[in-house]
């Protein structure tokens, strides 16, 4: 190993395994940082066999660099680090030492690059990584470097969340208790909904959900995530039902002169018409849409939080004849990153039931394997300071 080399792990071809890389070096306006938590991302296990389906999805958005099966890539995008090295004109904010977290884009190449997703810009499955001082935040209040790294995949749900449109009043569903449902849960519950439904099949999964803030957890395989539903003011589950309410409610309206207004106030007031559930599908399998459309309450709102990288279909006719609303989202704004810090940091929103484990570099490869086992992790840290090789199990919070 070359001093001036720094240990990372590298994927290609659907293998991983720990690497000499030459020692990244920041460039006016960057931050070196040594990385002192990285987390393992849904997206990270589905890219390691399966990049290449998002080759087409991500040229279509112009974007021909994400990585490839068959090119080397070293992934991590969910990290925190404290700064070894400024560039030249970063502010003083950086101080050496400090701790940080960092919006996972960066200059290079001659352009702007996915952090740990694309082989023109290392992500932080290394002992180092470059970040932009100005998409970089100092993590304040002594934030521990554990549920710091947790700022990325929270941030992903703050915006799911946020764009949601939910009240307090309003009932969501949870359809998956991954890391990125347990996101959702946790930020439903900080901001004060009053009735949170979860649904997975893990037992250890459904476990976590009610420590995030679920009031009721479902197991699909004897249950519908629905039926918590049944019996809600407004809710309505079926076509007669709604036949039948606004049947009911014309012959009462029709009796009071003026009734025309009365129903224009209500409808201003979205009284007129059936509750609206809000459904946040957590899953991102092929299947899973068109099965949420099928059993979701009439008028509900389906928020794709989920990412499915493969093709899919629905059918049209069900969600139209259900008028169902579908929400696609993905990613964050820079603020809703900042924000989501700050949460966390000011204890706002509890990320601790999600880290399940801690490992070293050398142990990722095994870490893969023990995320596929639902009863046993949910977010699996990686530290570069750790030598062994074996997955960590702790808890937070």
């Amino acid at each position: 190993m070359d001093t001036d080399d720094v240990k990372a792990v590298s994927c290609v071809h659907g293998e991983l395994s720990v690497v000499d890389v030459a020692a990244p070096r920041p460039a006016p306006g960057q931050l070196l940082l040594d990385v002192r938590r990285c987390g393992i991302c849904g997206s990270d296990l589905h890219a390691k066999d399966h990049a290449d389906e998002l080759t087409d999805v991500m040229s279509a958005v112009q974007y021909e660099d994400f990585m490839r099966g068959d090119t080397p890539v070293v992934m991590g995008h969910e990290f925190c680090g404290e700064v070894a090295e400024r560039g030249r004109g970063v502010a003083k904010e950086f101080a050496p030492g400090s701790l940080v977290v960092s919006f996972p884009l960066v200059r290079a190449a001659g352009g702007v690059h996915l952090t740990g997703l694309s082989p023109k810009a290392p992500g932080a499955y290394a002992e180092q990584v470059l970040a932009e001082a100005a998409m970089s935040f100092v993590v304040p209040n002594g934030l521990s470097p554990d549920v710091a790294a947790l700022t990325e995949p929270m941030a992903v749900a703050l915006h799911a969340v946020r764009r949601s449109d939910i009240g307090k009043r309003d009932v969501a569903v949870v359809i998956g208790c991954g890391p990125v449902g347990l996101a959702v849960i946790a930020h439903l519950a900080a901001l004060g909904v009053g009735t949170i439904v979860a649904s997975d099949f893990s037992a250890g999964r459904r476990a976590l959900a009610a420590r995030c803030g679920a009031h009721v957890v479902v197991d699909p395989a004897s249950e519908s995530p629905y039926a918590a539903l049944d019996g809600k003011r407004g809710v309505l589950t079926s076509a007669p039902a709604l036949y039948e309410l606004g049947m009911g409610s014309m012959e009462k309206l029709r009796k009071v002169p003026g009734w025309s207004h009365l129903y224009r106030v209500a409808d201003r007031f979205g009284a007129a018409g059936p509750s609206r559930p809000v459904i946040f599908e957590c899953v991102g399998v092929p299947g899973m849409l068109d099965g949420v459309i099928a059993a979701a309450p009439l008028a509900s709102l389906v928020v794709v939080v989920g990412v499915c990288m493969g093709a899919d279909q629905l059918r049209p006719a069900m969600a139209s004849g259900k008028e169902i609303d579908m929400r696609f989202v993905f990613g964050y704004t820079p603020l809703e990153f900042r924000d989501t810090l700050h949460m966390l940091a000011d204890g706002k929103v509890d990320a601790g039931p999600l880290v399940t484990g801690t490992v070293g570099l050398a142990g990722v490869s095994a870490a893969f394997d023990a995320l596929g086992d639902p009863e046993t992790h949910a977010k699996i840290l990686i530290d570069p300071r750790d030598q062994t090789g074996d997955v960590t199990p702790i808890g937070i919070g």
